[in-house]
């Protein structure tokens, strides 16, 4: 029995509850939050109609969209680490702390709270399934549970941004290569390293990992849908600099 199997088998109640308290926090929509409490209008109603980050600041203003990103990035980073104090603490018949098997455990539990997380912000209980695309949301997750992960994607982020001024283009992009980059990560840095080592990883932590990221990167691609319709257009708007009025 592989190491999945046995999480799976063995710990699915602590999932369940885990799952339902990362996508709970993340129905907390704090575009739609402070959007109201600041311009008491709904933000999906403004703009894109996308109740995230970008949109809080194009129609908003600057402070109420920091607080957007800012408090977005907690709720992730608070599903993630409830998912790490869980395993930390969680007594495993067996399994040794530092041990590949508690640390596959916990690269699982993280990536599902994350991953619960997103599903929340853009599919809100709390306002009608309506949220945002998760973008701030997923870049808090992946930086909780692997900085290197973290770093690659937002590297790839970065150069597109530079190049296109178009943030859901470096969104999509970054989350197209979500996958590869954790298959990278967990291969390169963690499963092949570990060969030379009493305690191994078991290659199904890779293949499980490196799927659930590309599933996170997919998730957050189909909720660009309609920008991807105005990118094939030409018509979706970039980030530029405000000029200073002479």
């Amino acid at each position: 029995m592989n190491t999945f199997t046995f999480y799976l088998q063995n710990y699915w109640w602590c999932l369940l509850l885990l799952a339902v308290f990362a996508y709970l926090l993340g129905s907390v929509n704090f575009a739609v939050v402070f959007t109201r409490v600041v311009k008491k209008q709904d933000i999906r109603t403004l703009g894109s109609g996308n109740a995230g980050f970008t949109n809080v600041l194009r129609c908003v203003g600057v402070v109420p969209a920091v607080m957007t990103f800012v408090f977005d990035f907690l709720k992730a980073i608070i599903s993630v680490l409830a998912a790490r104090l869980l395993i930390t603490f969680l007594p495993v018949a067996g399994v040794a702390d530092g041990s590949s098997m508690k640390t596959e455990f916990m690269y699982y539990t993280m990536l599902l709270a994350g991953l619960c997380c997103v599903i929340g912000h853009s599919f809100p209980i709390f306002f009608n399934f309506k949220g945002g695309k998760g973008v701030v949301t997923v870049a808090a997750m992946l930086a909780v549970v692997d900085w290197r992960l973290f770093l690659m994607v937002l590297g790839t982020f970065l150069i597109v941004f530079v190049i296109s001024r178009i943030i859901s283009l470096s969104s999509i992009i970054a989350g197209i290569f979500m996958g590869p980059w954790g298959f990278v990560v967990t291969y390169f840095f963690m499963y092949k390293p570990s060969l030379d080592t009493l305690d191994p990883h078991n290659f199904v932590f890779v293949i499980v990992t490196t799927f659930l990221v590309f599933i996170i990167g997919l998730f957050a691609i189909i909720k660009h849908k309609e920008n991807i319709k105005r990118i094939l257009k030409g018509e979706e708007k970039k980030i530029k600099a405000k000029k200073k009025e002479a």
